[in-house]
């Protein structure tokens, strides 16, 4: 298997193309343009899991992040936004 370096991941929507587009860059080369902006924590949890339901609550949250500057893409948005339920643990 191919070792990647670490890198942050930017999901960008195109609104011409109607398109989310990932692109991967270097942390280093990242940090300065995200100084000072709005940051939100989504793992810091105590049961800290990245399951199925926090990687739908992470794609609802960033779906909903791109829509309050491109609203345009509400229109194409049918997802749940409360969590779902969880099974229970036997």
């Amino acid at each position: 298997m191919a070792k990647h370096p670490p890198y942050s991941v930017v999901l960008t929507y195109d609104e011409n193309l109607q398109q989310l587009i990932v692109y991967t860059v270097d942390p280093n080369d990242l940090a300065p343009l995200v100084a000072g902006r709005m940051g939100v924590v989504m793992a810091d949890e105590q049961d800290f899991k990245l399951d199925d339901e926090f990687a739908r609550q992470l794609g609802v949250g960033l779906l909903n992040t791109i829509a309050l500057g491109q609203p345009d893409i509400k229109q194409y948005m049918t997802f749940t936004e409360a969590p779902t339920d969880r099974p229970s643990e036997e």
